[in-house]
């Protein structure tokens, strides 16, 4: 298995090059077929040829191209195309470019540089150690360490220029440090020789957080395939090459993955098959006793890693299903009995064991975790499931496995469908989030009025200011977030942090738990004050809590919250994308006057005077700043269910006069 070669992926077939040609010669060329082949293990020539075809894509409405450009002391001219034609594999769409040679300082600190007109999306810094003064000094501490400071302050320096400029997300690399050494072992401890300056910088580096600075890890990179095969002197002396050219497939796939992550396509949720993948063997034929699982057994240990790599997943936040051609029972014995199961029924939010299709099941499990079947990844060993699911859902994650088992973990990480650029108190408790959603939808199942079934959830809702502790997780969702999302705007963490301390801005995250538990933070407004208007310019919440009418209570705040202020209206925008038409009529349904329309959205008008909030069977709660507007909201409620009742008292009163019996002498 030789990871240059992204063996996580199928080979292409040997039509590729005729099926780029023709698509090259096509009057239009779709996004479906570009990412069919986008996601196949393509070398350095072929994903050459597919950028090719990849800049005559027509994008469908809402996907926008993404601006990305590299900046080195290397050559990059190569890896242009590379990236272009591996964005797609990871449902991003790439228009990239190369700055001049080695002018990475000059392009960051020159406002008027070509990198700044350009108002990037990303910015890439591709550096090597070459590119710093890291010149050896063995044994002199002092001086190393200051070479080390100097490197990184440098680096920090370009990320705030880009920060600064548009917001960019600047991506970061560690240095692959050199193959040989001067002092053998010795080398990685004593200060001041090339390896320790290598290695000091990218501990410093790693440890360093800067708003909008992502992170790629060269370093690993070029380890997990060995320094000597990464690095080609040749190619450096004749090209300015930073890397073998055999690496470049890797390392647009790797850079891809980051940027992926970084704009929240990251996937949510691993779906594992039984026989033989998570054991040994057909458990419907061969028994309890007769599947291949435990330790003491080498091909039963490779399966117990499998589980065991599936629950270190769990453990960051990942979530659990299964999807298996078997009979329910006889797979639930399997995890409920077997005594070396390391997974267990607790673990799997969502179990499809059936005799339907693979593709099937895998909409049913996206469905009840209420998330896109784009969010999935599917581990199977069957070539022929493999396949059947990437031709009905191309979307989803489907690693290529080899016959053994013990590769099986390795082939699922390698691939990458999990990056993350952070992570949150809230990943490492979203696998259970989930879990208890699908419990949610299926007493929504069992419940037969909707009403009783959102009061029996017992719910609360925390709404509180933009701060620092939340702010991770903010620009988390606000990047994420595409289907309950009206605008689809962006921002980064620096940019959600500046919009903390703006006095023109009110930025709402919202909290929500219920009987089942805490679902976090799943909502997020950001409103902009405009003389007596406030424009809502961002709202989006969590597919998750869909249907709690979540949605009225936090404008039952906004409301409370501009009516103290004067507003005297509030505007909201709808612009189209690809996935959140759900929320075309989301301003019709609260109220709101529908006051201009086109193909691309459609602006909305509330009247603060004239709203009267809306009874929810939400609580509210709020943090210090937003405490007598919540107190409004819950005052107004009252007095709603108390003139409720009072209605229906009066009713009763007058039906019972109407239909009372005379009295008479």
């Amino acid at each position: 298995m030789k990871l240059k070669d992204l063996p996580w992926l199928p080979r292409p077939a040997d039509d590729f090059r005729a099926r780029v040609r023709a698509l090259r010669q096509a009057e239009t060329v779709g996004e479906a077929e570009i990412r069919t082949l986008s996601a196949l293990a393509l070398s350095q020539p072929q994903l050459e040829l597919l950028a090719k075809a990849v800049s005559r894509t027509s994008l469908s409405a809402g996907t926008d191209w993404l601006k990305l450009s590299v900046l080195s002391n290397a050559t990059v001219d190569l890896v242009l195309p590379a990236i272009v034609a591996s964005a797609p594999r990871h449902g991003i769409w790439v228009d990239a470019k190369s700055a001049p040679f080695n002018s990475f300082i000059s392009e960051a600190l020159n406002p008027d540089s070509e990198t700044h007109q350009r108002r990037n999306h990303v910015v890439v810094l591709a550096l090597d150690y070459r590119a710093f003064d890291l010149a050896p000094c063995p044994g002199n501490a002092e001086r190393a360490d200051e070479l080390v400071r100097t490197a990184l302050q440098t680096v920090l320096q370009l990320v705030q220029a880009f920060q600064a400029a548009n917001g960019a997300i600047v991506v970061v690399q560690t240095l692959a440090p050199p193959v040989h050494t001067l002092f053998g072992s010795l080398d990685a401890q004593l200060p001041g020789t090339q390896m320790w300056l290598v290695e000091r910088f990218n501990a410093l580096l790693r440890s360093t957080q800067a708003p909008g600075m992502v992170l790629l890890d060269v370093a690993h990179l070029a380890a997990s395939v060995g320094l000597d095969a990464w690095h080609d002197p040749i190619q450096w002396n004749i090209g300015k090459f930073q890397y073998s050219h055999e690496m470049l497939p890797l390392y647009a796939d790797a850079l891809c993955r980051v940027v992926m992550a970084a704009k929240g396509k990251a996937k949510k949720c691993l779906v594992l098959d039984l026989d033989n993948t998570l054991w040994g063997g057909v458990i419907g034929d061969d028994g309890m006793t007769g599947i291949v699982l435990g330790q003491g057994d080498a091909v039963g240990e490779a399966y117990l890693a499998v589980q065991r790599t599936a629950l270190a997943l769990r453990a960051r936040g990942i979530v659990l299903a299964v999807s298996s051609k078997n009979d329910e029972a006889v797979a639930r014995q399997v995890f409920r009995e077997h005594p070396e199961m390391l997974l267990r029924e607790e673990h799997i939010a969502v179990f499809q064991a059936n005799w339907k299709d693979k593709a099937s099941n895998l909409r049913a499990i996206a469905e009840t975790l209420n998330i896109d079947v784009s969010a999935l990844v599917f581990l199977d060993d069957n070539p022929a499931e493999r396949q059947q699911v990437r031709l009905a859902l191309p979307e989803v994650g489907v690693p290529e496995l080899p016959t053994a088992p013990e590769y099986y973990p390795a082939m699922l990480l390698a691939a990458g469908y999990f990056e993350s650029v952070q992570f949150t108190a809230e990943d490492r408790v979203r696998a259970a989030q989930y879990q208890e959603n699908a419990a949610r939808t299926v007493a929504l199942g069992a419940a037969s009025d909707m009403g009783a079934y959102l009061q029996s959830l017992n719910m609360s809702a925390h709404v509180a200011r933009f701060d620092e502790a939340g702010r991770a997780r903010i620009a988390q969702l606000i990047n994420k977030t595409n289907q309950f999302n009206l605008t689809t705007r962006r921002y980064s963490e620096a940019e959600v942090a500046a919009l903390e301390t703006d006095p023109t801005v009110l930025g709402l995250q919202v909290r929500l738990q219920d009987r089942f538990g805490d679902n976090g933070m799943i909502s997020v407004l950001i409103c902009k004050r405009e003389a007596d208007s406030v424009l809502i310019d961002t709202w989006l919440m969590s597919c998750r809590v869909l249907n709690r009418r979540l949605e009225e209570q936090v404008l039952n705040v906004l409301h409370a919250w501009a009516h103290a202020q004067g507003v005297r209206r509030l505007v909201g925008e709808y612009r189209l994308s690809p996935k959140n038409g759900m929320v075309k009529d989301h301003y019709r349904k609260l109220g709101f006057t529908l006051v201009d329309e086109t193909e691309e959205g459609a602006l909305w008008e509330l009247d603060v005077a004239a709203y009267e909030p809306r009874s929810v069977p939400i609580a509210l709660s709020a943090g210090a700043d937003l405490e007598d507007v919540v107190h409004a909201v819950t005052e107004a409620r009252t007095r709603a269910i108390i003139d409720d009742v009072g209605r229906e008292l009066t009713g009763l009163h007058a039906t019972s006069a109407d239909t009372a019996p005379a009295i008479t002498d």
